[in-house]
């Protein structure tokens, strides 16, 4: 067997063909990079041995219905594991060869292959930065990637109460492919096609109106504010505040009470001025509970825009307003072509994010009505007039048991929504400038 090489690029294949049948033979045999490829084969070889398990794992979780020693759920995360580290370990396969055919084209353009102290030092140069973040990807692939696959998994099979529960002797979870997905947006089955498309639009709706009324609402404060140029403006600005500065939960909770048909001190306080005869329905009536929801979060919200406001509209230069005044602008003119322009171009990232935000909002819609009041649906499928999508994945987990369906929704909120996140990312000042 001839272990030499030429330079003239001609034993590039015999160096491919060893990388390929066994990870680091290529190194050991050709480039007589002992240390490499022995770590390299030490790899392969802690893989083989645990082949036998990590293949195991593959066939349970391909096989959910059948077996009866571990619950489907346990096999399913086994094999979602063992699915990653068969993607780690080709990868680490793929680079091994990637490895031995540079070290060829090294060897090619100098005419000798590197000692074992050049390549553990290029190891440790050139890959340092592979090899110091390698801990984070694992961490990462376990932590963030297992749950997520896990997730869009459960979206395929018919994990639900009452008949296909995972159970400590036996189990009736098995693959249904589409059949979730076909239910949920495609008429497979009315009830939860109609739950869905009422959800989805009151998503989207609230979404909107909570953005833009916490946005119009904190700019039109600010602007009120910083026009007035009282001296108590400080202590008006500290008030408005306060809603705020307080865990959002607790208002949220309080005007729960507050709103309460049946002791609630609204409903009692207009009756005892004589404005109503009876009780307002403001939590139990499916239109008026979504007012409620966009009032109370605009109680929220809008303190918050308003410093935000209040700090893009002092660094807008006061020239430009007393040039709008000496050619006879209004305030609301000012207000309008000056203020408000500049405000918004600055703040373009910051709406974006707010609705995202309010998309998963999960506190101001669940802490203040629970998602009810209940539709006709509402048997069926759990989802309540005023539940946007993120509180009606967690009725179906927490209360219905319906983990399929969840994990359907769940998928979907994360289609509409890592676009947005990635923008945000992308339009970072540390992504322009390459830090990241």
């Amino acid at each position: 067997m001839d272990l030499s090489l030429s330079t003239d690029g001609s034993s590039k294949k015999k160096v491919l063909i060893a990388s390929c049948i066994f990870m680091g033979l290529g190194h050991i045999l050709y480039l007589k990079q002992f240390v490499k490829g022995i770590v390299l084969a030490a790899i392969e070889v802690i893989f083989l041995l645990s082949s036998k398990t990590v293949l195991q794992m593959l066939n349970d979780m391909i096989h959910l219905s059948n077996g009866y020693e571990r619950l489907a759920t346990f096999r399913l995360i086994d094999g979602i594991i063992a699915l990653c580290i068969l993607v780690l370990f080709v990868m680490i396969y793929v680079i091994s060869i990637k490895s031995a055919l540079e070290g060829y084209n090294e060897f090619c353009l100098e005419g000798r292959t590197k000692s074992n102290k050049e390549s553990i030092q290029g190891l440790f140069g050139k890959a340092f930065p592979i090899i110091a973040l390698s801990p984070t990807v694992i961490l990462v692939v376990f932590f963030v990637i297992v749950p997520l696959v896990f997730s869009i998994t459960t979206g395929f099979t018919n994990w639900s109460k009452p008949d296909h529960l995972a159970k400590a002797f036996g189990t009736n979870i098995d693959w249904v492919g589409f059949s979730n997905y076909k239910d949920m947006f495609f008429g497979g089955d009315t009830e939860w096609t109609g739950s869905f498309a009422g959800v989805a639009v009151w998503t989207v709706c609230w979404g909107f109106l909570a953005t833009f009324t916490c946005y119009f609402g904190g700019t039109i404060l600010a602007a009120f504010l910083y026009e007035a140029k009282l001296k108590v403006t400080p202590v008006f600005r500290a008030i408005l505040i306060l809603p705020y500065a307080i865990p959002s939960i607790l208002t949220v909770s309080v005007w729960k009470n507050l709103l309460n048909e049946s002791y609630g001190p609204i409903n009692k306080t207009l009756r005892q001025l004589g404005i109503i005869s009876s009780n307002i329905p403001w939590l139990n009536d499916s239109k008026l509970a979504k007012v409620v929801c966009i009032l109370v979060n605009m109680w929220v919200g809008v303190p918050y825009f308003m410093l935000l406001i209040t700090g893009q509209m002092t660094a807008i230069s006061a020239d430009v307003y007393e040039a709008a005044r000496i050619d006879g602008a209004t305030g609301i003119q000012t207000f309008m072509y000056i203020t408000l322009p500049l405000v918004l171009y600055q703040t373009v990232p910051l709406i974006i994010m707010s609705f995202t935000h309010n998309i998963n909002n999960f506190g101001a819609i669940y802490f203040l009505t629970g998602g009810n009041p209940s539709t006709a649906k509402s048997t069926v499928t759990g989802a309540g007039a005023t539940d946007i999508l993120v509180t009606w994945i967690y009725k179906l987990t927490m209360n219905d048991m319906q983990y399929c369906k969840a994990a359907v929704l769940a998928m979907l909120v994360f289609i509409v929504l890592a676009p947005f996140a990635i923008f945000n990312f992308i339009n970072t000042k540390s992504f322009k400038e390459g830090e990241l």
